[in-house]
């Protein structure tokens, strides 16, 4: 993936599989979408891996946060009453750090420090995470380091 606008047609370099997923949206995320899909066009997230709000999902207008080789797309996600899907990308760094989690982008009040799209709305995204179970690692490809069965 690389030097794109978050439109690109190409498949994700997560290797998602029909019927795996990585990342959701809450029901509050969704909602928040359709108003920021309204006031600024068609969105996209990317996350970094900084700290503090450097590791927070940020969202843009589509094109407007230029994704490079160093970027993984980890998803295009539908959303009711949005038109087109809402790409996230994820730094690649990251990426390798988060792999064995799923990721739900979640709504909290307050204002994040950065320039995502929701900020003044007085609300920010933040990612809520779990480990992948055994049947969702198999789906999308993954195995524990060293192909054992242990413990991340």
């Amino acid at each position: 993936m690389g030097g794109g606008d978050g439109w690109e047609a190409a498949v994700p370099t997560t290797g998602v599989a029909e019927g795996a997923s990585r990342i959701a949206l809450s029901a509050a995320a969704s909602e928040l979408l359709r108003l920021l899909r309204d006031q600024h066009g068609p969105l996209m997230f990317h996350q970094s891996g900084g700290c503090c709000d450097g590791s927070a999902p940020m969202c843009y207008p589509a094109g407007e946060f230029r994704t490079g080789s160093s970027d993984v797309l980890l998803a295009r996600l539908s959303v009711a009453g949005v038109p087109e899907p809402v790409g996230f990308w994820m730094s690649a760094d990251q990426f390798e750090r988060w792999r064995h989690t799923h990721l739900t982008v979640d709504v909290v009040p307050g204002r994040g420090s950065g320039f995502s799209l929701e900020a003044p709305e007085g609300v920010r995204f933040l990612i809520r995470s779990r480990l992948l179970s055994d049947e969702e690692r198999a789906r999308l490809g993954e195995t524990r380091p060293g192909g054992g069965r242990g413990q991340w």
